[in-house]
């Protein structure tokens, strides 16, 4: 029987500022460890520590811009546009412009605070 999942489960998020995190499908929401579905709100000027993720991590911005840096450069993805970070690159998220970003994340396995590998 597929599984109904009525309603998202709010993560605590890491960041300079407050950032919304709704998990739909992942390690909290829906006990799964294969892929995790989040839709993320990051307001104007949210930096959060660079990482060097165990997992793939699929991006779709729906409002704003994501700023994603990697030891290679930046990246401005847009509303319409989508970005993936694979596994064991690092990477560093920000929203510099004054209307934030809407995004979905797509992590595959799921996230995990243990196999995401923020820096100190």
């Amino acid at each position: 029987m597929p599984m109904h999942l009525p309603s998202p489960t709010r993560i605590p998020a890491t960041g300079n500022k407050p950032k919304l995190i709704d998990e739909y499908v992942g390690r909290v929401n829906s006990k799964t460890t294969d892929a995790s579905v989040a839709h993320m709100r990051s307001p104007s000027g949210w930096v959060e520590p660079g990482q060097t993720p165990e997992f793939d991590e699929y991006t779709v911005v729906l409002k704003g811009m994501l700023r994603v840096t990697s030891k290679q450069g930046a990246l401005e993805v847009r509303a319409g546009q989508a970005v993936i970070a694979h596994r064991g690159e690092w990477v560093q998220y920000s929203t510099p412009e004054p209307e934030g970003a809407e995004y979905i994340a797509v992590c595959l396995p799921a996230f995990s605070p243990v196999t995401v590998h923020r820096d100190a």
